[in-house]
């Protein structure tokens, strides 16, 4: 992948009192679409009729917003930078309205957008931004990021990518390889090419690398991989098979776990100097471990009380407690950027969920339920969770794919691949 380069040249004004009625609480769950206008950028028809498609996709698939058809606009915009009508758009019930320009120049190009407040007939948010014009698409995201930010409150997610597991073939020759995309399924690419079993990829802090478990040499083991270079490298050969990775919170540490004698522990590797310790010890499977964002904490999953259940212990391994009480088996947990929910799988009464609680255990919500769902992975605000979903094989048929849905439970959508898909792993904000 190559370097991002962005200018941000300037913060279009923004005025101190901007209209408090033109934001969404995203906090309510089921809430209704907030109505509006995203018009075509002007100066480059081609280049500004793509960039307001990716910005109108990107807000309307979050769930929050109800982009309006162009064939309502009453007011036509033909110059982005200018004051619009809001009686205008008004009256076609657009809460808020975008407008923009972008000026492509050889290789590069300057794109704007501006966000208004219909109602209260002023500008609460713009930015330009200069780069090359092949990051048209990312400049797209960029501007959704700000308008998201502007309406909600909350961080954007839309400039991101996932990785995941492509899968093809039958059920028992299953072909699995790594792939990666954007997160509204474009730029997708594979990584390898399915000739050995892959699986669980993880995102590193700064995006730029993944760690995932391999069954190459005929050994499960965990390898690193730099996604710009393509370059791979184990992560040691152990007497038993090493799965389950997990990045820290600055990337200088990762969390696996070891398969040795029948039991399963999790360890601890500085990536600098390739130092381990192991962090749980005793007779029982340990696994999936998470650190919380800060680092401190580690969320896992164990079944040292006789069922699979949920666990959290500080980052040294001390100080061990159970924080899952409800009926079923508990696994896959990570912890949220934000700190305050825990995602998890479920298994009870024959069926699977995705839910989310708190730290210490309390507040359990199920956000999903199916035949099988599991693995969720967060966005890196917090907000949406991604996770896959296999269903009912018919004539030893497999399918499975990924979906996404609100921490709240709703706005449940399938997030489209080439193929078959699963352990999917949303990767935080991209660099600039």
């Amino acid at each position: 992948m190559r370097r991002f380069s962005l200018l941000l040249t300037a913060l279009i004004v923004t005025p101190a009192l901007a209209s408090a009625q033109l934001k969404i609480d995203i906090t309510q769950g089921n809430v209704d679409p907030m109505p509006i206008a995203v018009t075509q950028l002007t100066g480059e028809p081609t280049l500004g009729g793509n960039i307001t498609q990716v910005i109108a996709a990107d807000l309307e698939r979050s769930g929050l917003f109800r982009p309006i058809s162009p064939a309502a606009f009453i007011e036509q915009i033909t110059n982005g930078d200018s004051i619009p009508r809001f009686s205008d758009w008004r009256q076609i019930n657009a809460q808020a309205l975008v407008t923009g320009t972008v000026a492509p120049n050889g290789e590069r190009l300057r794109a704007s957008f501006r966000l208004w407040d219909v109602l209260g007939e002023q500008q609460v948010a713009g930015k330009e931004y200069n780069t090359f014009a092949r990051n048209w698409r990312r400049i797209a995201h960029l501007m959704a990021d700000e308008i998201y930010k502007r309406l909600t409150g909350e961080q954007g997610y839309f400039d991101t990518r996932i990785v995941y597991v492509a899968e093809s073939g039958p059920g028992q020759r299953r072909v699995k390889r790594l792939a990666i995309m954007d997160q509204d399924g474009e730029n997708h690419r594979y990584l390898t090419d399915g000739s050995i079993l892959v699986l669980t990829p993880r995102f590193s802090p700064n995006t730029q690398e993944i760690l995932y478990m391999s069954y190459a040499g005929r050994q499960p083991r965990v390898f690193l991989r730099d996604l710009q270079t393509g370059r791979e490298e184990s992560l040691g050969r152990f007497d038993g098979m090493s799965f389950a990775p997990r990045f820290n919170h600055d990337g200088s540490k990762m969390l696996m776990s070891i398969a040795q004698g029948g039991n399963t522990s999790i360890y601890e590797m500085d990536l600098r100097s390739r130092q381990m310790r192991r962090l749980t010890s005793g007779s029982g499977l340990d696994t999936s471990p998470s650190y919380s964002p800060d680092g401190r904490q580690i969320v896992f999953n164990s079944d040292r009380g006789g069922s699979q259940q949920l666990y959290i212990m500080d980052a040294s391994g001390g100080n061990v407690q159970r924080i899952s009480f409800g009926t079923g088996r508990y696994a896959t947990p990570v912890w949220s950027p934000r700190g305050d929910l825990i995602a998890f799988t479920k298994m009870a009464g024959g069926q699977f969920y995705i839910g989310v609680m708190r730290s210490d255990g309390s507040g359990e919500r199920l956000l999903t339920q199916s035949w099988l769902d599991e693995g969720p992975s967060w966005a890196p605000n917090g907000r949406v969770l991604v996770f896959s979903r296999e269903f009912k094989s018919y004539g030893g048929q497999k399918t499975a794919r990924l979906y996404s849905v609100d921490v709240t439970g709703y706005n449940l959508r399938e997030v489209m691949t080439p193929m078959d898909a699963s352990d999917p792993a949303w990767s935080p904000l991209l660099p600039m």
